[in-house]
């Protein structure tokens, strides 16, 4: 769940920066550095949008989110990566796995571009929720054999 920079960054002060984070018109990078600021806070809101759809479906299943920053030529931090862990540990009972894998594996989808992280952690929860379907249906079974009394008459 995190989207790799592809940008490499000079100094700050090597861009003529004025008072207040502004650039020079005159400075002939100015255009290039504000392309770069503007594609980090586009990569920022993608990636906010993206952690916060895994948690917002997730619910109690999703840790904190943690985001990883770059310093952009302005020198502020931008974030341009994230990651929340999902809790894809088994419940109690094989009905309860069934339910929370669901979430789990909805959650990992949640977002508009599921990245390969997502996809292995959806197809992890989908096998945990097939076997746990599995467990409750030998469960059930289970109990209605042990359940049942044969009436014999003579």
């Amino acid at each position: 769940m995190r989207i790799d920079n592809q940008y490499l960054f000079l100094p700050v002060n090597q861009f003529g920066q004025e008072k207040g984070g502004n650039f020079t018109v005159n400075n002939p990078n100015a255009q290039k550095v504000n392309q770069i600021i503007q594609e980090l806070r586009r990569i920022e809101q993608k990636v906010i949008a993206h952690e916060m759809a895994h948690k917002t479906v997730a619910g109690r299943y999703a840790g904190a989110v943690h985001y990883t920053y770059t310093k952009g030529p302005d020198g502020k931090l931008y974030i341009t990566g994230g990651e929340v862990s999902l809790d894809i540990s088994e419940e109690a009972e094989p009905e309860e796995t069934v339910k929370k894998m669901e979430i789990i594996e909805a959650a990992a989808l949640a977002p508009a571009d599921p990245s390969s992280q997502d996809i292995r952690v959806a197809q992890t929860a989908a096998i945990k929720r097939m076997q746990a379907e599995i467990e409750a249906s030998r469960k059930k079974e289970e109990e209605k054999s042990t359940g049942q009394l044969i009436s014999i008459v003579v």
